[in-house]
């Protein structure tokens, strides 16, 4: 059992290792970002985050709104 243990433990080391090795090799290497807002293609389309699009529209203001502050 002990065996079975330790071999799993190196294997998952391993693993751990040769995934970071990309990332400690590069010039400014990093994980790849995973957050939808930071997606060049998707903002080339327009598509944003859930969080982002609720942000906005709370934010946003209606035309009432707006001519109130105007005549205000």
């Amino acid at each position: 059992m002990f065996t079975t243990l330790l071999l799993t433990f190196i294997i998952l080391l391993v693993c751990v290792v040769l995934l970071s090795v990309g990332i400690l090799l590069k010039k400014n290497g990093s994980f790849p970002a995973m957050h939808i807002g930071d997606n060049q293609a998707l903002k080339k389309q327009g598509i944003q985050c859930a969080r982002s699009q609720h942000d906005e529209q709370v934010h946003r203001k209606n035309l009432e709104e707006r001519l109130k502050e105007i005549i205000e």
